[in-house]
């Protein structure tokens, strides 16, 4: 088995394009490839899925305790390579003393790490650079460097000699400037996976290049391990008759965890897709999951479902369960302004969403559920008067909404971060609970369990078929 941590010196290095180069190249030789990405972040993770062909799983310390964490890294017990992604820098973290940081996770996973550099500009100075990373926290294992961003065979030559001569660690592969290549990354962290319309082809240029300028042999003989993972519990046995979810899948809503959809699954759902933009109706279903997306970039094409659109506020206004989060909160007002556009929407949220050029909330947010949260509810067995615990969750959006009622009930006071106005999150209609902010199925948030056992409490289970 192989396992590593692909970090860099700061953010926007070219880790993410790497990484996901390293995936596909890797899963070409045959390995069985288990990525992993560090935080709150669903683009990078829809992209190094259909690098590797295996779904992309989150660890995050802000969201999950270390037992938890260890547990979720054991889902690559049987892959051939684990390859962890990190977010920003090695050293970046919320916390002074770094215990949130990459080098951090790199510790309690036991992860050598492959360090990328932005090289443009840089020869001499590169040894310095390397060698106070590796001072810096002497416990991390910092085993090779992958140089980014090269003027050329010269500027190559050069760097490889420094960091020979002034330090120890190897150079593993030296990725060119590349005008086509700088191109795809600007795409990537615009585009996500599920709406790039070619996301095969992209892909596979990234890793025809990496595959060229990487020593994918060095850099598995130098990541190999002979201490195996412990496989994870077995998931429970699925409960039956199941609830069938109908769940917002395509180019415009996309943002689900990979351990979430399980969870949903392991609670008793049975998850049927639906696409918003080119379906006219909703497939049989009793509930409605609405993640989030880039609503704002098919505003024409979610506008002419009007088909889609009436079933959906129907089933809502009727009663049906229902969550959406983000771009299924803006997919459901009643309309979205972007660009001095604007399309009218599913309506079933009295407000209407305006998009900003910069973000109006952004990164962790703390909440905590009111005796109105419909999904602590359903508890038949909490008293009236028990504290509800604080969630740990994540909002990342451009738009507000406005003109909600001065009475419309929520199910979220915000602690820390924005939500819909600063103060309230999870907007509550009929069944239906709608958020800026992203939950994650923790163990301190089981919100696909809850989810599930609301809707078996208003279906009073065996729950009818809504068709």
């Amino acid at each position: 088995m192989h396992r590593f941590l692909i970090s860099a010196a700061h953010k926007s290095s070219g880790k993410t394009t790497l990484s996901i180069g390293l995936c596909a190249a890797l899963s070409a030789r045959g390995l069985a490839v288990q990525p992993f990405k560090k935080g709150p972040d669903y683009i990078d993770p829809l992209w190094l899925s259909r690098a590797a062909g295996r779904g992309c799983r989150n660890l995050d310390f802000f969201l999950s305790p270390h037992e938890e964490i260890l547990r979720q890294f054991s889902q690559g017990h049987d892959a051939d390579v684990c390859l962890v992604e990190g977010n920003k820098g090695l050293y970046d973290g919320l916390a002074l003393d770094g215990s949130n940081s990459n080098a951090a996770l790199a510790r309690l996973l036991d992860l050598p790490v492959i360090l990328v550099l932005d090289a443009r500009g840089q020869t001499r100075g590169i040894a310095p650079l390397i060698l106070g990373y590796q001072a810096f926290d002497p416990a991390i294992r910092i085993v090779g460097v992958i140089l980014n961003r090269l003027g050329g065979s010269r500027h190559e030559a050069k760097l490889r000699a420094v960091v020979e001569h002034y330090t120890h660690v190897p150079v593993l592969g030296a990725i060119h400037e590349d005008p086509q290549l700088a191109v795809v990354e600007r795409h990537l962290g615009l585009m996500p996976a599920n709406e790039a319309a070619h996301a095969h082809e992209t892909i596979a240029a990234i890793a025809d290049r990496v595959a060229r300028q990487v020593d994918l042999d060095r850099l598995l003989a130098i990541t190999k391990t002979d201490v195996a993972l412990s496989p994870p519990p077995p998931r429970p046995a699925q409960p039956s008759p199941k609830i069938r979810v109908a769940i917002a899948r395509d180019a415009a809503f996309g943002f689900y965890y990979s351990d979430d959809l399980e969870a949903l699954e392991d609670a008793g759902a049975e998850l049927v897709p639906f696409d918003t933009l080119s379906d006219a109706h909703l497939p049989p279903c009793d509930a409605l999951l609405i993640g989030g997306g880039f609503p704002e970039s098919f505003l024409d094409e979610l506008a002419a479902n009007t088909s889609l659109r009436e079933e959906i506020r129907t089933a809502i206004t009727a009663g049906m369960p229902a969550y959406a989060e983000c771009g299924g909160l803006m997919y459901l007002a009643r309309s979205i302004t972007w660009q001095g556009k604007s399309r009218p929407m599913v309506g079933v949220i009295p407000g209407d969403i305006l998009m900003h050029d910069k973000p109006v909330g952004r990164g962790y947010v703390i909440i905590e559920p009111t005796q109105d949260h419909p999904w602590w509810q359903a508890q038949r067995c909490r008293p009236a008067s028990a504290e509800l615990p604080a969630i740990h969750a994540h909002e990342f959006h451009y738009s507000e909404i406005r003109g909600l009622p001065a009475d419309q009930r929520y199910a979220y006071r915000v602690k820390r971060g924005h939500g819909t106005d600063g103060q309230h999150d999870g907007i509550l209609c009929h069944n239906l609970l709608a958020s800026y902010t992203h939950l994650r199925g923790t163990a301190g948030c089981d919100w696909p369990a809850r989810f599930i056992r609301f809707v078996n409490m208003k279906y009073d289970q065996p729950c009818p078929r809504r068709s």
